[in-house]
C-alpha cells in the first residue's frame, strides 16, 4: 500500500522503479524513445511532444491545449503528435486529454517506427493472426453479437476512444434535437466519466444517479429533463460494485424519451452478455478477455442495425473513432480465438474464489454478478450457464495494509486476464476521493467504501488462488 499511495502522489522514490505500466496511464518506453528520437532530429530542445494515434487526434490535442500556449504540430515520416514548452501544467492537461479519450500512440507502432529509424534492431517476437485480422475479429464478435453485420463492428485503439468516439457521434446528433443532457447510471469507469463531464454542453449538462436500482428517481428524472435527454450511459454491470441494472427497463425508458442508451458491458466482456437489442450503441473494451495475455489495448463499438438512428451513428463513430494499429490487430486476432476456452477457465474459479471470500470473518461484503441484489437482472441477459466474468470486489473487517501487504498474488489495475490481479480499486482510480473527507463521504454515499478491493479471477488453480487470499487473511 505504501508503494501505491507514492505512485498516486508521484513520490520518486517509487516512480523511479516504474519502466513500463497500463498504456492510457503511462506513456510506453518505445513512444518515450521515439518521441525523444524527433525532438532531437527537429533540433526542439526544450519541448515535451506527444505522439498521437493519428494526425486528426494530434489536431484535437492542439485544439484542447489552444495556440496560445505555444503548442504545434508535428509530423516526422509518418508519426504524428503535438510538441509543447516543457511545462507541468501543459503535460499534465495534454496527457490527461489523451488517456480519457484514447489517443496515445500504440507501442507496437512506435516499436516499428525504432526499428525503421535504428535504434531498435528488430521488434519482439509474437504470435499473431496471418491474414485479414479486422475480419477474424469480427467472425468471432458476430458470435456474441449476431444481429451486427461487419459495417456495425467499429474496432477501436482502446475501448475509451470507442465510448468517446460514441459520445460524441451522439452528442453532436442529438444535439441538433435541442437533447444535450446525458445521464450517468451507476459508478462509472473513471475516464467514461471524465468524457461525460468534460464534453457535455454545461456543467447541468450531466446527471448522476448513483442507484442503478432506483426505477423511481429513474423515471423522475427523465420526466423533468424531458426532451432535453440526450443519452445515458451504463455499465453492465458496474465497476467496481458489478450491479447490473434493469437493462429493459432501463431501454424502454430511453425509447419512450427519446435517450440514446449507451451500454458497456467491458466487466463481463461481449461474449458473455446480450446487450445489443437494448442499446443503441455497446461498447466495450477488447482488451479485456479477448486481449487475454495482456499485452494489447483494443475496443469495439457496436450500433445496434436496429435503432432509430443506426445508419447516422454507423458513419459517425466510423468517421471519429480511431484507426487500430495493424500489428494490434494481428495480434487481437490471435489472441480472440483463445477468448472461450479462457471465459470457461475463469468462469469455473470465480463461483469457488466467491464461496470461499463469503465464509471468512475478515470478510464485510463481497460483490460479483450474482449478487442476491442483481442476481435476476444479470441471469435475464446471459447468453450461457455459468458466464459470470472474472470479476468480483469485496470489503473487510480488518486494515487494508495489513490484506494486501501480505496477499502473494500479482496485482495491478487492469483485469480480464489469464493471471488473476487484484487491486485497490478506487486508491487507484480515485486517489483525490480515497484521501479527503468529503471524497470519502461522496464514495460512501455512492455504496463504495474507499478501501474495496477489486480482484479479477485469471486461469490459474482456484486452489492456488484462493491458498494466497486464505494466507493474507489470516
Amino acid at each position: 500500500m505504501r508503494a501505491v499511495r507514492g505512485y498516486e502522489e508521484k513520490d520518486p522514490a517509487i516512480t523511479q522503479h516504474l519502466t513500463s505500466a497500463y498504456p492510457r496511464f503511462v506513456v510506453h518506453p518505445y513512444a518515450k524513445q521515439l518521441a525523444a528520437l524527433i525532438l532531437q532530429k527537429r533540433s526542439l530542445a526544450g519541448q515535451t511532444l506527444w505522439l498521437t494515434s493519428s494526425t486528426r487526434m494530434a489536431d484535437e490535442l492542439l485544439a484542447h491545449l489552444g495556440p496560445a500556449t505555444g503548442a504545434k504540430l508535428i509530423s516526422d515520416e509518418g508519426v504524428h503528435g503535438v510538441a509543447h514548452p516543457e511545462s507541468p501544467e501543459l503535460f499534465a492537461r495534454a496527457k490527461t486529454f489523451l488517456q480519457n479519450v484514447g489517443g496515445f500512440l500504440s507501442s507496437r507502432e512506435a516499436e516499428d517506427q525504432l526499428v525503421r529509424r535504428g535504434p531498435l534492431a528488430t521488434a519482439h517476437a509474437e504470435e499473431t493472426f496471418v491474414g485479414d485480422a479486422a475480419a477474424e475479429i469480427r467472425r468471432h464478435l458476430r458470435r456474441a453479437m449476431p444481429a451486427a453485420r461487419d459495417a456495425d463492428l467499429l474496432l477501436a485503439p482502446n475501448g475509451m476512444n470507442a465510448i468517446y468516439a460514441t459520445f460524441r457521434a451522439i452528442a453532436h446528433l442529438q444535439a441538433a434535437r435541442g437533447r444535450t443532457v446525458w445521464v450517468q447510471l451507476g459508478w462509472l469507469y473513471l475516464d467514461t466519466i471524465a468524457i461525460l463531464k468534460k464534453f457535455t454542453a454545461t456543467p447541468a449538462d450531466y446527471v448522476y444517479v448513483g442507484d442503478v436500482f432506483d426505477a423511481e428517481a429513474l423515471e423522475n428524472l427523465f420526466a423533468a429533463h424531458g426532451a432535453k435527454l440526450a443519452g445515458v450511459v451504463a455499465e453492465v454491470p458496474t465497476n467496481p460494485l458489478i450491479q447490473t441494472p434493469d437493462v429493459a427497463a432501463l431501454a424502454a425508458l430511453c425509447k419512450k424519451h427519446g435517450a440514446r442508451l449507451v451500454l458497456d458491458p467491458s466487466v463481463v466482456s461481449v461474449f458473455n452478455l446480450d446487450l445489443l437489442a437494448y442499446a443503441d450503441v455497446v461498447t466495450c473494451s477488447l482488451t479485456k478477455y479477448t486481449g487475454s495475455e495482456g499485452d494489447l489495448t483494443a475496443g469495439l463499438a457496436a450500433i445496434n442495425p436496429a435503432g432509430p438512428d443506426a445508419a447516422v451513428l454507423r458513419s459517425r463513430i466510423a468517421d471519429t473513432i480511431e484507426p487500430v494499429y495493424a500489428r494490434d490487430l494481428a495480434r487481437l486476432a490471435w489472441q480472440i480465438d483463445h477468448t472461450d476456452a479462457v471465459l470457461a477457465r475463469i468462469h469455473e474459479n470465480l463461483p469457488r474464489v466467491v464461496r470461499f471470500l463469503v465464509q471468512q470473518p475478515s470478510v464485510r461484503d463481497v460483490f460479483w454478478t450474482l449478487h442476491p441484489d442483481s442476481r435476476d437482472n444479470y441471469l435475464w441477459l446471459t447468453t450461457k450457464p455459468a458466464s459470470n466474468g472474472g470479476m468480483l470486489s469485496f470489503s473487510l473487517r480488518m486494515p487494508i495494509e495489513k490484506f494486501y501487504d501480505r496477499l502473494r498474488l500479482p496485482k495491478g489495475p487492469s483485469f480480464g486476464m489469464k493471471t488473476t490481479l487484484i487491486c485497490p480499486f478506487m486508491y487507484l482510480a480515485h486517489y483525490d476521493l480515497v484521501t479527503t473527507e468529503a471524497g470519502r463521504a461522496e464514495l460512501f454515499a455512492s455504496g463504495i467504501d474507499p478501501d474495496l478491493l477489486r480482484l479479477c479471477v485469471g486461469t490459474e488453480p482456484a486452489e492456488e488462488i484462493i491458498a494466497a487470499l486464505a494466507e493474507a487473511l489470516a
